[in-house]
């Protein structure tokens, strides 16, 4: 198949140029002005309108077991509802239980994944430390492109891990030259405060908020930059919330340290007002963990990635329900954990980053697609627009208007965290392998579309980086 982009203006992280774009056979072939198109392309017209990479959503939980009972999003419907917001790519996570093998779990995650509508990865979370899980984790990393391993500091007594199998597992992954994807919130003192708040009384959503305060997220990312910086390993911290979080970041890449930060689109937007909502259901839609914060952690997560000192932008795509998050109204620590949000996530990036004054372009592109495509090596396949590149890419109307609510939405949740937001620039078109799959409001993904994408591990840059690390610590002769 060929499909010509004619008109519009390409942006990608490094600039913005007039070009066409021609896509054959799922990648892209030509940049350039005034193309010709070959006999019998399709012809997308996007004159006056922007062309980008299509965005990557790195922290996604599609099907997700959890709490009890499993998301209600699952990998078609979920990158469907992608697609239509301009994201074409996902990686989603594979959770195994503590005790049990994270290839077998691979496998199970990959079953379910083969409905996908588009292109997507896995993070593959480690809870739990043994021989047998240091030998998986390089069969999945040599033989199954897996190049990211996630962990929990949080959710004690189910997926939380401690500092030991932070250390054995991060170095693990050094080994392999993979990086460590880490939930930075301190399980224990959580565990503490949830039981403090139901003594109190306070059974309700605001309970979530309360008992996870901005200290937590603070000292648990403190305490894993620390211990990947003795190990001379790099880390990537999930869905930074606070101002607390993103200085212990920033703090650390001033000092060298290779640590990312990853922040979602709606703790940029949404505060902890939504958990005093008088309607119990309302409030307990919010429920997620991070939690939502105060308004002046919003301006440290804008001023980060503004900085570059926080790269990427996510979702954390987990949806539940009305009645799944009911099984909390006694209890609020036993309401489903998630939001969603895949479908949103570029227009209210745009809206509110763009919009704003605070983004570039181009800098939108870098924090939505191309960074995240850097740091899971999937550059310049993916997060690019360049001849050999897949051809994965939006093509952006600025100046269009639309309102989010979940009577529109594609998304498969009862629930829109951005109900009733006006926002300017949506994804007019959006091309999947080349193939027009979202145009002019038209959804036309298929079933089983999507690839399974590999990524090859960063074997030799972070195996120099660890080995420059160690060679800082002097040996005994040298101290004397």
């Amino acid at each position: 198949m060929t499909l010509l982009i004619r008109g519009g203006t390409v942006v990608t992280a490094e600039q913005s140029v007039r070009s066409d774009v021609l896509c054959q056979d799922g990648l892209i072939v030509s940049v350039g002005p005034d193309l010709e198109a070959p006999t019998g392309a399709e012809i997308v017209d996007a004159g006056g309108m922007l062309v980008m990479p299509g965005g990557i959503d790195p922290h996604t939980h599609m099907e997700l077991p959890f709490m009890g009972t499993t998301a209600s999003e699952d990998f078609f419907t979920g990158t469907s509802a992608g697609i239509a917001g301009g994201t074409t790519s996902i990686i989603d996570f594979v959770i195994p239980p503590p005790g049990t093998s994270l290839v077998e779990a691979w496998r199970e995650w990959r079953a379910k994944s083969e409905k996908s509508a588009a292109d997507y990865g896995f993070h593959v979370a480690v809870t739990w430390w043994s021989d047998r899980v240091a030998d998986e984790m390089g069969i999945l990393a040599r033989q199954h492109g897996v190049n990211s391993f996630k962990h929990f500091m949080a959710y004690k007594g189910a997926l939380m891990v401690d500092d030991g199998v932070l250390l054995h597992s991060i170095g693990r992954a050094l080994e392999l030259g993979a990086i460590c994807n880490v939930h930075a919130e301190n399980g224990d003192a959580v565990a503490h405060l949830q039981q403090k708040m139901l003594a109190a009384g306070i059974t309700g959503p605001e309970g979530h908020a309360l008992s996870r305060p901005p200290d937590v997220e603070g000292e648990a990312a403190n305490r894993v930059i620390a211990i990947a910086g003795l190990l001379g390993a790099p880390i990537y911290i999930v869905h930074v919330s606070t101002a607390e979080a993103a200085d212990a970041i920033a703090r650390a890449r001033a000092k060298g340290q290779r640590v990312y930060g990853e922040v979602l689109a709606q703790h940029l937007l949404i505060d902890e007002s939504v958990y005093r909502d008088k309607d119990w259901a309302t409030a307990a839609a919010y429920v997620m963990s991070p939690p939502f914060r105060a308004k002046h952690h919003q301006e440290a997560l804008w001023a980060g990635l503004v900085s570059g000192q926080l790269q990427t932008t996510a979702t954390d795509h987990c949806c539940f329900c009305a009645p799944q998050k009911a099984a909390g109204r006694n209890d609020f620590t036993r309401i489903p954990n998630g939001t969603g949000g895949i479908e949103d996530r570029m227009s209210v990036l745009w809206h509110h980053g763009v919009g704003t004054g605070r983004l570039t372009p181009s800098e939108f592109v870098r924090i939505t697609s191309t960074n995240t495509a850097q740091i899971f090596n999937l550059f310049p396949r993916k997060g690019s627009i360049q001849s050999g590149a897949d051809a994965d890419l939006v093509v952006w109307d600025a100046q269009a208007s639309r309102t989010i609510s979940v009577k529109t939405h594609h998304q498969n949740v009862d629930f829109n965290i951005y109900e009733g937001m006006h926002v300017t620039g949506l994804a007019r078109h959006t091309i999947s392998q080349g193939k027009l799959v979202w145009t002019d409001g038209d959804l036309r993904t298929t079933r089983g579309a999507g690839r399974y994408i590999e990524r090859p591990c960063f074997a030799a840059p972070l195996q120099a980086i660890g080995e420059r690390n160690r060679r800082t610590v002097p040996t005994p002769v040298e101290r004397d």
